[in-house]
């Protein structure tokens, strides 16, 4: 192989040569004293600057475009090192990062050389499986051939309709991906204004280890849960203790009143005597010291939960309602339990 000097040299021998060719032809005469080329610099003479370059392209060290031919295509292949399942993942993971900016043909050619590459493995595996077949040397040979023609025809069909599937397909996932990260930003908002909202009433809460199960009911914003001008609802349990019954109300507003709730929920369908009315109960709320506070009828929740004195736990506003003639009994038998419970 010629070295950088000797084959500078022979760039400058070159146009020297042709002009030299030129000046003679001009003058009809030949410099018959001059002396012979060294053998590596004779073959060029008489070359034109442009024939020159094109053969000294063909050297490795000015080489600046290959010759499509299935000896350059192996050196070619030699570039991707590690078996056909890492050039694949590689291929695969180069395509994710061109999908992840938006650039959709750059990935979808990351793609489909990435099952080029595994399926050329594929057919290899066949041939060598397939007894008489693509095991011996033509078949390999013709194994290779498709393999070059899968790499050598960008509209392959077949390959592309895989690849604009996996483009597809990850457009989807990417859909998907996005809807879920807006869903879980909108509840995360919601949220901070749901406790902005309680904490400015001064309205006590408590979770406790095992929580009921309320299926979708919890505490919220109605009826905008975006707007923190909205009221704050609670799903609210009224215990009736002397009949051991209850009933729940899914949301009780802040600004309601126990008539606006038990003006329907009465008449009770277990109440054979019907003692249970509007005129003929007394409400009562536990407060965080164990004791009861009288809740009355016409007197917004809101008023009653901002004092302080009563917490919800796990989301939920209990409310004990009792005949009245039953009322003070209860009431007494009440606090003694707390307070045996407090020794």
């Amino acid at each position: 192989m010629a070295s950088f000097e000797e084959l500078t040299e022979q760039m400058a021998n070159a146009m020297l040569a042709q002009q030299n060719s030129s000046t003679a032809a001009g003058n009809g005469t030949k410099n018959s004293t001059r002396p012979d080329l060294p053998p590596s610099f004779a073959r060029h003479e008489g070359m034109t600057v442009d024939e020159v370059f094109r053969d000294l392209n063909k050297s490795p060290l000015f080489m600046t475009e290959l010759e499509d031919n299935d000896d350059v295509a192996a050196l070619q292949a030699l570039a991707y090192e590690g078996t056909a399942l890492e050039n694949a993942a590689g291929f695969k993971e180069r395509g994710n990062e061109c999908f992840k900016v938006r650039g959709f043909v750059d990935a979808r050619e990351f793609y489909t050389k990435g099952i080029l590459v595994l399926a050329a493995e594929e057919r290899k595996r066949g041939g060598d499986e397939e007894p008489g077949g693509r095991g011996g040397l033509g078949g390999g040979d013709q194994g290779a051939e498709e393999d070059a023609r899968g790499h050598r025809d960008p509209e392959n069909k077949a390959l592309r309709g895989v690849a604009d599937d996996i483009i597809k397909r990850a457009k989807v996932v990417d859909a998907k991906r996005k809807k879920d990260a807006e869903r879980a930003a909108t509840e995360k908002r919601r949220e901070v204004l749901l406790q902005a909202a309680i904490q400015a009433r001064g309205i006590p809460t408590r979770r406790t280890e095992k929580p009921p199960d309320m299926e979708d009911a919890g505490i919220a914003l109605v009826p905008n849960p975006d707007d923190p001008r909205s009221e704050l609802s609670f799903p609210t349990l009224l215990l009736y203790p002397v009949h051991f019954e209850t009933d729940f109300i899914k949301g009780f507003n802040e600004t309601h009143t126990l008539d606006d709730h038990l003006g329907y929920v009465f008449p009770l369908p277990w109440d054979r005597e019907g003692v249970y009315t509007l005129t003929n109960v007394e409400c009562y709320v536990e407060t965080m010291e164990g004791g009861l506070l009288k809740m009355g009828r016409k007197v917004p929740l809101l008023k009653v939960l901002s004092t302080g004195k009563v917490e919800v736990v796990d989301e939920v506003v209990r409310i004990y309602v009792l005949p009245k003639k039953e009322a003070e009994a209860w009431v007494k038998k009440f606090k003694e339990q707390k307070a045996a419970m407090k020794r």
